[in-house]
């Protein structure tokens, strides 16, 4: 379909509806093909499941088309624009991947260029044949998706704003197409950073997002998604950011935000036209938003926003990385533009508490700019909630702690999303929440000692993966963990073990190694470890972070009956985290009859360093020092020791 010419066979007494898909937006995908969440067959999969449905054979199908430079430049910096459309050509062959890595959670390879200028302008002219009134509404297929691309930044899988390229274009060069103010409603499960910035003085706009948010842990990692954040000048309370405490949340928790906050102020605001940043990384069974909305509940949403504009509304694909729930959202939403029977489903599950305390957060903050929302919520709605959602999800739109190795391969992804897509919001909340309650519950009367060798060596780089957040230098926020009480003691040890530098690069550092720990005792050998005495419960929320922080916990990782088989056994390798690198946990004895237990790479891994199949690589300067300021706040060397301890530990062969 890369070439569609414009057809459709419809009733006339049927809605006119586009529909934007080209293969094009497929050439854009890691360089060596390596697996990515955010990859191809996304688009292809809804366009599949869309033809299979004869829902193409019902629209207008246009055609994909090349954004213009100058209508790209009203939106970005002229540096930002000159640099995705030259990242492909040959020229940029040798340092394509490296300027990648410097920014964050992005990829290039030779077909980016051209996916991201036919994006933009798919969504740029599907908006302009609605604005025009060719079309009653639409939907753009495309890839890849733009809401966190900032003026002079892409990040977290985005290049161009292609929902703000095709809203500047209609306010500011189109004018005689009646479209002067425009609701966006940003349903991905990410907050849209790069488009609330766009518009953050432009009172034509009122940008709306509802994203996970958890106090600036979740991605993008800070405080931009927060409720308060409401605008600027003359665009002051046009900025509605609806920020989720946590995961979990789903049908009843987004309807209940559309019917007390979005509805209300959408009636005063009456736009002439209306955009919805369409991610499905909210809905059941996505593998790294962790929330539960079903189809109807997207169908739902979108009908209540049908009643606007005179239904010119168009969806433009965002996030969303479980096939199934993307291809059967979309098609949920399809049906709604159509005006076709509504998709089956009901609201039987409550709202969480912490949503009607968001909710409530907002509208206060809100009121004075829209008096509709002064109102106090009816107590009968608040007291009507789900319980508590006891689970750890991803913090990261990025796939693994790597870019290049180890890749979360389709397999992994599969265990992943597999507990999510079993998941029904009317039947399995509870059951969820006592399931993972239970035993944390068991395992936080636990107490060990875990033992840390490399950046956690530094008491506020550890803190991350208690209580959330990052610290200077790491690119991305931890989650953190359910307990965030304080570890309740720390100490220093010498272990005969070998500590050694590799990968080539991470997520969390960027360039450069990390530290290993050879997991067998040798003598002549010395590693200095910081131990934390936490709970059994914490430790496996630290095993989670440092591998797949995508999985979800409704069962422990690493349980009462692993940590006496170790003791035995010396190690036990967790193969549910069959790519992370600190998957092999290991027992270095006991600290006052508590075991102390450490994470590192298997013996397997150790032979692949030792064969060149891993590399073996110095860290960054800035893990280095996260390493330093734990030896010298912990009182173990000197600073000049410190460096002269990792450069010794970088250079000596492994044997």
């Amino acid at each position: 379909m890369g070439e569609v010419e414009e057809s459709g066979e419809m009733n006339s007494s049927e809605r006119l509806v586009g529909i934007i898909y080209d293969e094009k937006m497929c050439k854009h995908h890691t360089p060596d093909d390596d697996y990515h969440p955010e990859n191809p067959n996304r688009i292809r999969v809804i366009w599949n499941k869309l033809l299979a449905n004869n829902i193409p054979q019902r629209c207008v199908v246009l055609s994909g088309k090349e954004a213009e430079d100058k209508y790209l430049m009203a939106v970005h910096s002229e540096n930002h624009v000159n640099l995705i459309r030259n990242i492909s050509s040959k020229q940029f062959d040798s340092r394509r991947d490296r300027i990648a890595s410097k920014l964050n959670s992005i990829y290039f390879n030779e077909g980016s260029s051209e996916a991201a200028y036919h994006a933009a302008g798919s969504v740029l002219e599907l908006a302009e044949r609605i604005a025009k009134g060719d079309l009653n509404s639409g939907a753009a297929i495309v890839r890849p998706p733009g809401h966190h691309a900032e003026y002079d930044e892409a990040m977290g899988f985005c290049l161009f704003n292609n929902v703000a390229v095709a809203a500047s274009f209609l306010l500011d060069e189109r004018p005689e197409l009646g479209v002067k103010k425009i609701l966006i409603v940003d349903w991905d499960v990410h907050h849209g950073n790069g488009t609330q910035k766009t518009f953050w003085n432009d009172s034509r706009v009122l940008f709306f997002s509802v994203h996970r948010h958890e106090f600036g842990s979740f991605y993008p990692g800070n405080e931009d998604g927060f409720y308060t954040m409401i605008g600027e000048g003359p665009a002051t309370g046009y900025n509605i950011n609806v920020p989720w405490e946590h995961a979990r949340c789903g049908d009843a928790d987004y309807l209940a935000v559309w019917d007390h906050i979005l509805i209300p102020v959408a009636k005063k605001f009456d736009p002439d036209m209306i955009i919805v940043s369409a991610g499905f990384d909210a809905a059941v069974g996505d593998p790294l938003g962790g929330c539960c909305v079903t189809p109807y509940g997207y169908s739902v949403m979108l009908k209540k926003l049908m009643d606007f504009a005179q239904g010119k509304i168009m969806l433009a694909l965002e996030g969303g990385y479980n096939l199934d729930s993307i291809a059967n959202s979309f098609l949920a939403c399809m049906k709604v533009l159509l005006e076709d029977k509504p998709v089956s489903g009901s609201v039987e599950a409550y709202p969480f508490e912490s949503t009607w305390r968001v909710i409530q957060a907002v509208r206060k903050k809100l009121s004075s700019y829209w008096p509709v929302l002064a109102d106090e919520l009816p107590l009968k709605l608040t007291i009507q909630n789900a319980p508590y959602p006891h689970i750890l999800i991803s913090n990261s739109d990025s796939e693994s702690e790597d870019e290049k190795a180890p890749n979360i391969d389709s397999e992994i992804v599969q265990e992943v999303m597999e507990p999510f897509s079993k998941l029904k919001v009317e039947d399995n909340q509870d059951q969820v929440a006592t399931s993972s309650t239970s035993w944390r519950s068991e395992l936080s009367k636990i107490d060990i000692w875990y033992a840390s060798f490399g950046s956690n060596m530094w008491k506020p780089r550890f803190l991350c993966y208690i209580e959330g957040g990052q610290v200077d230098g790491m690119k991305k926020p931890c989650t953190g963990s359910l307990d965030k009480n304080l570890p309740k003691e720390i100490l220093w040890k010498i272990f005969p073990h070998r500590l050694y530098f590799g990968r080539d690069s991470t997520r969390a550092w960027g360039p450069g190694g990390v530290a290993f720990l050879h997991p067998d005792s040798s003598v002549g050998e010395k590693t200095y470890m910081c131990l934390y005495k936490i709970t059994l419960e914490q430790f496996n929320d630290v095993l989670l972070q440092e591998n797949v922080p995508s999985y979800q916990m409704n069962s422990p990782v690493f349980d009462l009956a692993a940590l006496q088989s170790i003791k035995n056994k010396g190690s036990i390798s967790l193969e549910v985290f069959k790519s992370g690198w600190y998957r092999n946990v290991v027992y270095l004895g006991n600290e006052r009859d508590i075991p102390i237990l450490t994470m590192t790479c298997s013996i397997s891994d150790v032979e692949s360093f030792k064969l060149g199949k891993f590399p073996l690589r110095p860290p960054s300067k800035e893990y280095a020092n996260t390493l330093v300021k734990g030896l010298v706040e912990g009182r173990q060397l000197s600073e000049r020791e410190a460096i002269a301890y990792i450069e010794a530990a970088s250079s000596k062969p492994l044997r």
